[in-house]
């Protein structure tokens, strides 16, 4: 029966199945980047990493709790996925609206910020020296005079990944939300196969 226990279990395996291999993802991309000298600063690779890792245990976590029907996984299950749904929304809805002038802004805060390693690993990538000046980068500025600056290199590239990280982030904000949704009536559902006088 379509809305019934055995459906709504099957969605939240299958939902949090999605959220394992999303994980192994995160992770396999990020070691990907790592072997491959793509990208050779530690803070982005763990960064990404722990994600990955966060996201494989709430996700093992709701699948014993949708396999074993197990109340007690099921709510910490549904508070994380609620707390991750609204951080992640909020995330996705501020990329969206992010203007041109601020996503500047924040290149060059990320640009002042970074670590030598990763400033090489984005002028190895985008072609260019310094983010504004291209005599900021001592090794850039004696291989290519004639550079242009990492600011022009960058800007569309900033602005689609904006735009990507945003409608992605917006994206599995609502499988979170559905996720939320059938753990709440998946936890109210009783067992058919289950002991008659058992209270759920």
């Amino acid at each position: 029966m379509c809305g019934g226990f055995k459906f709504s279990k099957n969605a939240l395996i299958a939902l949090n199945i999605l959220y394992i291999l999303v994980g192994f993802i995160l992770i396999g991309v990020a070691t990907y980047g790592k072997a491959a000298n793509l990208v050779t600063s530690l803070p982005i690779i763990g960064g990404i990493v722990a994600c990955g890792i966060f996201l494989l245990v709430i996700a093992i976590m709701g699948l014993i709790g949708a396999v074993k029907h197990h109340q007690v996984l099921l709510f910490f299950y549904m508070v994380v996925l609620f707390i991750l749904f609204v951080v992640q929304f909020a995330i996705a809805c501020a990329c969206l609206a992010v203007n041109s002038e601020t996503q500047k802004k924040l290149a060059e805060v990320g640009w002042d910020n970074a670590d030598n390693a990763t400033r090489d690993d984005v002028e190895k990538a985008f072609h260019c020296c310094g983010f504004r000046n291209a005599t900021e980068s001592a090794t850039c500025s004696t291989n290519c005079p004639t550079c242009p600056t990492c600011e022009d290199q960058l800007e569309t590239m900033i602005n689609y990944g904006f735009r990507v990280s945003g409608g992605i982030g917006l994206f599995f904000s609502f499988t979170e939300f559905v996720g939320v949704w059938l753990t709440v009536r998946y936890r109210n559902q009783k067992d058919p196969k289950g002991h008659p006088g058992a209270f759920l």
